[in-house]
């Protein structure tokens, strides 16, 4: 049915209202904005007692002594109050055998110039009847939006038994909208729309990117935003603290009975993802005890319990633990599902263990790179010595910035770092403790070490002269009482400088 709007309530042939204004002179969409109600007044000045998106009804007989110029200041002032039009009662007399048959040049004119619609109410139509019209029209429509949201909602229930009840749903709201709808998941991808494709790719990258954004924040919230042509509003799923993921609908308003039905699919949804949610803590129990079967190099069980595994040999991947377990499962799920990428998942007190075939040891670096984490990783092996591979996957994070590290790597920098612990950097800055104050010293020692124990090669680097270079490590070597003329005394203090290292 028509909205309430002028336009309807010109349209009621019962009534016998005339547009006066030409449609093509008005701003585009003068005729279809929201009309709340009709009123009437023959006040000179009413505007202090209309209210917003009202349209006026007047007979003009508090016009009917001004000049031109009082008939542009009161469209001046209704124009100002944004009245959305004028409906002037013709066949009116304001005194004895006074009657005006039609409407003065001037108001005309004067609407024209504000650009407030301007029609006419015949005489045998009363303002009462205007007015009696639009409140029904009110109601009408009042009544049909309660409908449809009754029906709306039978129908999402309905759509929530189907399989895949979630997306069902979704699909459902779309077409009762009549709106695109789209479901990003906790990595801010696009996990669900409907209609499927309409969505240009770089407008799902924005709202991607924007629900990523409002993930990473971790309180509920809703929010507009436009992009080019389309609106959408944005409507976060999960409690806070533990977001689950978001919907966007394509429409930046809603009315009260729009709202409410989709306030209950976001209840629904986040209910459904919660629900997800317990069966997937009850999976990473199960995953966890896997591992823990894997880590005695026998897959027997993890093979029962999975039915598959990874084809060895495999690489092992171990994830800072402050990584996002539940946004990097979803990721290596996804990808499983639409690629077909065998992977293992499960997590330990060492963090989140990622095995994955040798073959597609390359996704390690995207993971890093897409969630800004830190992973170790192993070398190829197969699953006998899956113990093995896990133990370099941790000493590889163990000395990894962010981003991926293979322990190959590692081992190939300094296999002294294996040595680095606590108790050995004690000895070696006590052993350092008599040239630590002199760090010029400290630091010809160094450049000396580096370059085999040459004098002249060493000296040029430092920017000395071999002479100086000499005197400097006689004086360091009897600081440190040793004899640095014999291969152990300088292994012992290259270790010794390599581990008390700032």
């Amino acid at each position: 049915m028509d909205q309430p709007t002028l336009r309807a309530l010109l349209r009621r042939p019962d009534l016998g209202l005339r547009l006066v204004s030409g449609e093509d002179a008005l701003r585009e969409g003068a005729l279809d904005r929201p009309l709340r109600w009709v009123h009437s007044s023959d006040l000179t000045d009413p505007t202090p007692f209309l209210a917003d998106d009202l349209a006026l009804l007047t007979t003009g007989s508090q016009l009917a002594d001004k000049d031109d110029t009082g008939i542009d200041a009161y469209i001046g002032r209704l124009a100002a109050r944004g009245i959305v039009g004028l409906g002037f009662g013709t066949g009116i007399g304001f005194g004895p055998g006074e009657k005006i048959s039609g409407i003065p040049d001037q108001l005309v004119g004067a609407c024209a110039a504000a650009g407030i619609p301007l029609f006419e109410v015949p005489y045998d139509t009363p303002f009462i009847a205007v007015a009696r019209a639009h409140s029904e029209a009110i109601a009408a429509q009042a009544y049909a939006r309660r409908t449809w949201a009754l029906e709306t909602q039978r129908a999402l229930a309905r759509a929530a038994l189907r399989p895949r009840g979630l997306e069902s749903t979704l699909s459902e709201l779309a077409r009762r909208l009549e709106q695109w709808v789209g479901m990003f998941d906790a990595t801010g991808a696009l996990v669900h729309e409907h209609p499927h494709g309409r969505l240009p790719a770089h407008d799902v990258a924005d709202l991607s990117a924007r629900a990523t954004e409002l993930i990473a924040r971790g309180g509920q919230a809703g929010q507009s935003l436009t992009l080019g042509a389309e609106s959408f509003t944005l409507f976060t799923l999960g409690r806070s603290g533990h977001l689950r993921g978001v919907i966007a609908v394509g429409t930046a308003s809603l009315d009260p009975e729009a709202r409410a039905v989709v306030t209950s699919v976001i209840a629904m949804a986040g209910l459904a993802l919660e629900q997800n949610d317990q069966l997937e803590r009850g999976r990473r129990r199960l995953r966890s005890q896997v591992l823990a079967s894997l880590l005695l190099d026998d897959p027997t069980l993890a093979r029962h319990v999975l039915g598959s595994l990874p084809a060895p040999p495999v690489v092992v991947a171990v994830a800072d633990a402050d990584a996002p377990a539940d946004a990097i499962a979803e990721w290596w799920d996804r990808r499983q599902a639409e690629h077909g990428t065998a992977v293992f998942a499960a997590s330990s007190d060492d963090g989140l263990t990622i095995c994955v075939s040798a073959e597609d040891e390359g996704l390690f670096d995207e993971v890093a790179r897409r969630f800004g984490i830190r992973l170790g990783i192993s070398e190829p092996e197969g699953y006998g010595a899956f113990s093995r591979a896990h133990a370099q996957a941790v000493v590889a994070l163990r000395h990894s910035d962010p981003g991926a590290v293979r322990y190959v790597d590692t081992v190939a920098a300094s296999i002294l770092t294996a040595f680095a612990t606590d108790e050995a950097r004690l000895v070696a800055e006590s052993r350092l403790a008599p040239i630590r104050a002199h760090a010029e010293l400290e630091h010809s020692l160094r450049v000396w070490l580096e370059h085999d124990a040459r004098y002249e090669q060493a000296a040029a680097a430092l920017g000395i002269h071999r002479h100086t270079l000499r005197s400097r490590i006689a004086h360091a070597a009897g600081m440190l009482n040793l004899d640095l003329s014999s291969f152990p005394a300088r292994a012992e203090l290259w270790a010794a400088l390599q581990t008390a290292r700032d």
